[in-house]
């Protein structure tokens, strides 16, 4: 009887023992599972999280431990996503960013224009048939901080242009020790200013259709916070198919929004607005006055305003009233009157009450235009300019056409070097450009 207890107290202890070491083995797997688990998901999140993540802030490079080779083996021989189109695997959709632009990527040919800040070169790109209009701005000019922004400025505003089809979109800008450089499309129609001078003025139609376009541009800016500041013929220019973009932002002003304004004495004698004469805040409304004097040269053949001399020129500006000729019609005169208002808040397109820039569309000289069609250049401009070559250069003035072309090297000790830092970041290259 003892001898039977003792085995069946042996056997059951044998039983618990063996259950024992089967839970313990349970647990240990159970252990392990979780422990790979862990490693598995950290690697997961280690090839899904962006790179910027891990060198946020608060975090060293020497805390960042690199997958192994095993890890990278095993990456490399994951299949691709059943999920993922034969489309998305192409070469050609993967994003190549432009690479910038050099002095050497061009050859000049011809003097385009010229001024105090240096002049306009027509360049073609090596190895291509492409031209551009080529600005070279020299940095011995820029003596303050001001000039500096202000050149800012003017790229920021080209950049923007690409947005807009009637402003001149900019192809490059890159730099040198001595000079900054612009390239842009090459308006090879000429501008205004040359097509006045021999057509001495332009029909009713002519002038609505430039007029329209520029109120188009004027608009797109003033909504961005820009103003021009410098609007005259000479920096409205025509492509090839006849219609105009504006150009040259060297003196434009940005941030004019939300009643922002500024009182900088800038502009051409000729164009410039009543209030910049009185240098008081001005804002939007310097342009609307510009464009009024345009018009008014367009279709009555010179300016409103004449004298011998600067000092009589802005005393005729600030005083005088224009003279409507009899052949002008009844809603060119009201037009031109609705624009050379001297008071700032009751020129057209600055009346709140009449809905500022609005009004310009809604008023009676332009109902005739389609404004959605015109900014899908969809209207025939009534003038188209002869274009034999891309490289045409007949609508530009032969005084600077007939000119040698020398890049003569200049002065960059005046330019100081605390400014070339403001640079850095000067160059850019236009993705929708092909350049």
């Amino acid at each position: 009887m003892g001898n039977s207890l003792n085995l069946f107290q042996g056997m059951r202890r044998k039983k618990k023992n063996k259950v024992k070491k089967g839970h313990d083995e349970v647990k240990s797997y159970d252990t392990e599972s979780k422990k790979r688990q862990k490693t598995t998901c950290r690697f997961e999140e280690s090839l899904i999280q962006p790179e910027e993540d891990h060198l946020g802030s608060g975090t060293r490079d020497r805390d960042i431990t690199p997958p192994s080779a095993d890890h990278i083996e095993e990456v490399q021989q994951v299949e691709p996503s059943p999920y993922l189109s034969e489309d998305g695997l192409n070469e050609s959709s993967v994003e190549v960013q432009p690479r910038n632009k050099s002095l050497e990527d061009f050859e000049f040919l011809k003097v385009l224009g010229r001024g105090s800040y240096g002049k306009v070169v027509l360049a073609e790109l090596r190895g291509t048939d492409k031209v551009f209009a080529v600005k070279m701005l020299k940095k011995e000019s820029i003596q303050n901080y001001r000039e500096v922004l202000q050149t800012l400025m003017e790229r920021r505003a080209l950049v923007l242009a690409a947005e807009h089809p009637f402003l001149t979109q900019v192809c490059c800008c890159f730099q040198t020790k001595d000079r900054l450089y612009f390239a842009m499309e090459y308006m090879n129609g000429g501008d205004l200013q040359y097509h006045l001078s021999r057509s001495f003025r332009f029909t009713k139609s002519r002038s609505r259709f430039y007029a329209a376009e520029i109120v188009s541009a004027l608009i797109f800016l003033h909504r961005n916070g820009i103003i021009h500041r410098d609007l005259k013929p000479s920096n409205i220019l025509l492509d090839a198919d006849g219609h105009c973009k504006l150009a040259d932002f060297g003196v434009c002003k940005g941030g004019i929004l939300d009643g922002n304004t500024t009182n900088t004495l800038c502009g051409t004698p000729l164009y410039v607005a009543p209030e910049i004469l009185l240098e008081c805040k001005y804002g939007a409304s310097v342009d609307w006055w510009s464009l009024g004097v345009i018009m008014y040269e367009m279709m009555v053949g010179y300016p409103p305003f004449v004298a011998r001399n600067k000092s009589r020129l802005y005393k005729s500006i600030l005083q005088d009233t224009p003279l409507y000729p009899f052949w002008l019609s009844r809603e060119s005169k009201r037009i031109l009157r609705a624009f050379l208002v001297k008071r700032p808040k009751n020129r057209l397109g600055c009346v709140v009450s009449l809905g500022q820039e609005e009004a310009i569309k809604m008023h009676p000289f332009f109902k005739k235009i389609d404004w959605q069609l015109l900014e899908q250049r969809k209207i025939t401009p009534p003038f188209k300019p002869k274009i034999t070559a891309k490289k045409n250069t007949n609508y530009f003035k032969a005084r600077f056409i007939r000119q040698k072309l020398k890049l003569t090297p200049t002065d960059d000790s005046k330019f100081l070097s605390c400014y070339q830092s403001l640079f850095d970041d000067f160059y850019y290259c236009n993705p929708n450009v092909d350049c």
